[in-house]
């Protein structure tokens, strides 16, 4: 998966005092499971539905062996993208900008009266590293990374249409082909301007402010899961006391966390992407892990039954038919009596 150069690590790791956005919610998170958050319809919109809308839409987190995925979406009125986003606020693709600044940024979209919350709503899809990698290591049909992405974004559109949002152009920072995602969308959204490209999030606003909520967001997440392991005493050698740092592979923090954290049977907890080479080289390491091995359910001649796990008393007789759960709780009292 992706590898951080050195210079990008202090940009990836999250803030020491990460700014908690209103769309992390703490409970689900610590569950493992992957949600949809949205703000409430922005006052500008809210108050004349037909305005014309500007849509952007980008990721943060697709690399990390920790964490969730977070997929952003941003839109405001057509009128105010350039003048308010980039002239006004400075936003910008979330890697070159500090976590300092997007916690800055984000807080003054979560604050009401400001010009940023009356005229912007956002929307962030949590994927979680749990979710991931169930849909990576499915058996059969394994449902692979692009498809979760493209899934996650066709839905917070629909989503944020289906509130009465009058959405004329929409803009995505490219999974793959930019031609081929672009055609896609543009069957599913037909009367909507599309565009899809590479390094969207540094050539247009609403890009970049999708790309900084959803950034915030997953520092946030990183922290709540962090905390967690914290408050339990999981974390009590001097390397990994200050945290995992960005999640990715390429971060030394982060590989001797997972080193030293490892559970000899379950590995890790639901923040871990058991579907990355990085876990699954841990996990099959010489003597770092307890081995498994599993029946095989697609041959019926091995596979194992339930009934397998039962045997029989010592006293039934030989050819005598047995029934496994008949005297599971006892015999019945009419039967003890009637042989006494």
């Amino acid at each position: 998966m992706d590898e951080l150069e050195s210079q990008d690590v202090a940009h990836e790791t999250p803030a020491k005092d990460v700014f908690i956005a209103p769309s992390i919610h703490e409970p689900v998170i610590l569950t493992g499971a992957s949600y949809t958050y949205h703000t409430e319809l922005p006052q500008l919109i809210a108050n004349d539905p037909s305005t014309p809308c500007v849509l952007g839409v980008d990721e943060a987190g697709r690399g990390p062996v920790l964490g969730p995925m977070v997929y952003g979406l941003f839109y405001l009125p057509l009128d105010k993208h350039h003048a308010l986003l980039a002239s006004t606020h400075h936003f910008d693709d979330s890697k070159v900008l500090t976590p300092a600044v997007r916690s800055s940024l984000v807080k003054k979209l979560s604050t009401e009266n400001t010009d940023l919350h009356q005229a912007c709503g956002w929307a962030t899809r949590v994927i979680s590293a749990r979710d991931i990698s169930a849909g990576m290591l499915k058996p059969t049909g394994a449902y692979n990374l692009n498809a979760q992405a493209m899934d996650a974004t066709i839905d917070m559109i629909k989503e944020v249409v289906a509130k009465g949002v009058n959405v004329q152009e929409i803009y995505i920072d490219t999974i793959g082909s930019p031609k081929v995602y672009q055609q896609k969308l543009e069957r599913i959204f037909p009367t909507t301007a599309i565009t899809v490209a590479k390094k969207a999030d540094s050539l247009y606003p609403c890009v970049s402010a999708a790309s900084v909520c959803a950034k915030v967001t997953r520092d946030a997440a990183l922290e709540v899961c962090y905390r967690a392991y914290a408050s339990d005493g999981g974390t009590d050698n001097e390397l990994t006391a200050e945290g995992w740092g960005s999640g990715y592979p390429s971060d030394a923090r982060c590989t001797s966390w997972l080193k030293n954290n490892m559970d000899p049977v379950f590995g890790w907890g639901p923040e871990c992407r058991f579907s990355w080479g990085t876990a699954k080289d841990l996990l099959d390491g010489k003597g770092a892990g307890a081995r498994v091995d599993w029946p095989d359910v697609d041959n019926d001649e091995q596979a194992m039954r339930v009934t397998d796990f039962y045997v029989a008393a010592e006293d039934d007789k030989p050819g005598e038919h047995f029934n496994e759960l008949a005297n599971w709780f006892g015999r019945p009292a009419i039967e003890a009596v009637s042989n006494r």
